[in-house]
């Protein structure tokens, strides 16, 4: 397996905070069965800056370490960038990178807003031949009201990259609910363990991995986890299923709806 998604670089974004907490982390993730992980931090204007070369410090640096104890993990160098007019330049300048420098690239969108630019910056980034894939769709709220929008934008060529923990609700249980839904409608096309701390998804794998196989079977299970992240690691082409328009049952759509006061 391979972790699509990680916040495993020491004090770049809220992930690791230390090369002792980065250390545990893979650890903990070869324990739970990844033989690579990719190191998708933050990339925020204002927030989270730290360029590529940058990245690439840490990256070797972890890498060197784990070799001179004879730890056998490979480390792939990405970044989560957070929607923007200027994800073309942040790229092309160094700030940003796509995953392991080929024309994948992972981008996130606000919480609970959809983005007016949405549209735009996806065509944007197709122009320039980079394929867009969109981090954790289970967990923004609009989306969690109006599941159609990822419909739509796998439609348009967009990929779409599910969190392992939201399954067993972690993110809440409108994620559970809308994850579950994507991954039973070709919805879904890398899992990551979006990982900020430890002993918190890693230890969790086996269980998620034995309810995903409930859901999708092993063969499927095996294309999200591994064949596909192996792909974009090549820079390959990856076929995509059709997707199924999602229903949401009267109770879901008030589930989706409710507010706690």
């Amino acid at each position: 397996m391979i972790d699509f998604h990680t916040h495993i670089l020491p004090n770049i974004d809220d992930g690791a905070r230390s090369v002792e907490e980065t250390i545990h982390l893979i650890q903990e993730a070869k324990q739970a069965g990844f033989e690579a992980i990719i190191a998708t931090s933050h990339y925020m204007e204002g927030y989270y800056e730290t360029d590529v070369s940058g990245r690439e410090i840490w990256i070797n640096a972890i890498y060197q370490k784990l070799q001179e104890e004879n730890f056998a993990i490979k480390l792939y160098l990405g970044s989560e960038i957070y929607l923007s007019d200027n994800i073309i330049s942040l790229l092309e300048e160094g700030k940003a990178s796509t995953i392991n420098d080929t024309s994948y690239t992972l981008f996130e969108m606000p919480l609970n807003i959809e983005p007016l630019n949405l549209y735009h910056v996806v065509y944007e980034m197709m122009q320039a031949k980079l394929v867009p894939i969109l981090a954790h769709p289970e967990r923004y709220t609009f989306v969690q009201q109006d599941p159609e929008l990822i419909y739509d934008l796998i439609e348009k060529g967009v990929l779409m990259q599910a969190n392992y923990a939201s399954i067993l609700g972690y993110y809440g249980p409108k994620a559970q609910v809308i994850v579950k839904k994507f991954l039973e409608n070709n919805m879904v096309h890398f899992l990551g363990s979006d990982v900020h701390r430890a002993n918190t998804i890693y230890p969790k794998i086996p269980q998620i991995l034995e309810k995903l196989t409930q859901i999708v079977g092993k063969e499927k299970l095996e294309k999200l986890t591994t064949t596909n992240p192996k792909l974009v690691l090549k820079n390959k082409r990856i076929d995509m299923e059709e997707p199924n328009k999602i229903e949401l049952t009267l109770k879901e759509k008030m589930m989706m709806k409710w507010k706690r006061k």
